[in-house]
């Protein structure tokens, strides 16, 4: 399961959901903007503030780091 939590104006939330795109992933997109209880609870497993907050079965990736995204991917 994937959880991207995002906001509407960031571009590396963009660029993350594209990328999960391009691999044919499915994620749920979670936008903290409008949901204060999501953003708490992005808050709470990451303690970072800032957006993209990714969570990828329970492995929290705080912005896009596309290089360790993919190889956490490769080591499922």
């Amino acid at each position: 399961m994937i959880k991207i939590y995002t906001t509407p104006t960031c571009p590396y939330c963009q660029l993350a959901k594209d990328f999960f795109q391009e691999k044919n992933l499915e994620f749920e997109e979670i936008n903290v903007a409008l949901d204060q209880e999501a953003l708490k609870e992005m808050v709470y497993k990451s303690g970072q503030m800032g957006v993209p907050v990714i969570d990828i079965d329970g492995k929290i990736f705080a912005g896009f780091n596309r290089p360790e995204i993919e190889k956490f991917l490769r080591g499922k």
